[in-house]
């Protein structure tokens, strides 16, 4: 099974969010319902995907997406997605 790390942006201010998966759809439709999502992000519905990193190991998933929000930086997200070598080199490190 293929877990994924997700940063997904609000379409209404811009924002990111950054978690983590195994079912990419799933995720964002609980994100962008008014019924189920109780948490954070719905403040700041509609959400779209912005960056997905894949990867085999959901450790390596936990470990990334902690990376990535230790960060605190937009700018950092928005070279991850610029960047696919900062991938490379997370995907490589976490593993």
């Amino acid at each position: 099974m293929m877990n994924y790390v997700y940063i997904i942006q609000s379409k209404l201010d811009k924002s990111f969010y950054i978690g983590k998966t195994s079912d990419l759809k799933k995720r964002l439709d609980f994100h962008n319902s008014y019924d189920l999502n109780k948490g954070i992000t719905r403040r700041k519905i509609p959400w779209d995907y912005y960056h997905i990193l894949e990867m085999e190991n959901a450790v390596t998933a936990a470990r990334i997406e902690r990376h990535i929000k230790s960060m605190k930086s937009r700018k950092y997200i928005e070279n991850l997605k610029k960047y696919p070598e900062m991938t490379e080199k997370l995907l490589k490190k976490y593993s």
